[in-house]
């Protein structure tokens, strides 16, 4: 009897390609991994995607629309991107690379597009500038990208890390730092000893980082309105 072809739809192929990026990295993902991870054959996918970029645009798309979905923060401008931040970190942090996809692509999807704007919303009140609104918006947007990424990637190297050794090199890190003059690494050496790094990627950090970016945005606008 012939083997029966797999049934799948663009959500599936949407849900697969979550749980492949999840598994092997966006560096490994392909569409022949894909169609294996599904059951069919790579040219199935075709009748849904062009490319691997069509799809990645579409999932970008996808997280983009969830964005606009959680975000419900009014209030004046700080307020509202203070939201965005938040709510951007939180649904990148459950999607795996999509901080990657976000990355790279184009913003030629519907709600990709309502997402760029309704982020410039967020400052439309202020007297900045066409320009400045653009800046401001996506000098807030790379910061919690480059924030949810670097954590992202941290954690992948601990747990290879931990795999390949079972402990973290702490140790050998001190030992290292021991044999190096005040001037190179005294500072580094103690807050690496004090534990200060482990907070990389936390909550904390994370909003003194946001802070810093919202109190540039304002010390802008305030130049403005002299």
């Amino acid at each position: 009897m012939k083997k029966q072809q797999p049934q799948i739809s663009e959500d599936k192929i949407l849900e697969a390609s979550w749980e492949l990026l999840g598994d092997e990295g966006i560096e490994k993902f392909s569409l022949r991994r894909l169609a294996n991870r599904l059951g069919i054959q790579a040219p199935s996918l075709y009748w849904y995607f062009k490319s691997k970029q069509d799809l990645y645009q579409r999932l970008a798309n996808q997280v983009s629309k969830i964005i606009l979905e959680e975000f419900h923060s009014e209030g004046n401008w700080k307020e509202q991107l203070t939201g965005l931040a938040v709510t951007i970190r939180s649904v990148l942090s459950r999607y795996p690379c999509s901080t990657q996809l976000m990355m790279m692509t184009l913003p030629h999807e519907p709600d990709i597009i309502r997402y760029t704007n309704r982020m410039l919303l967020c400052v439309e009140s202020t007297p900045l500038g066409q320009e400045q609104k653009i800046q401001a918006v996506l000098s807030l947007t790379n910061y919690v990208y480059f924030f949810v990424l670097d954590d992202y990637q941290h954690q992948r190297n601990v747990s290879a890390i931990l795999e390949k050794q079972g402990d973290l090199p702490d140790g050998e890190m001190i030992g290292l730092l021991d044999t190096m003059s005040e001037s190179d690494a005294g500072l580094f050496r103690r807050m690496f000893k004090n534990g200060l790094f482990k907070v990389m990627g936390s909550d904390g950090a994370f909003e003194f980082g946001l802070k810093l970016i919202l109190l540039g945005i304002e010390q802008v606008i305030k130049e403005q309105e002299k």
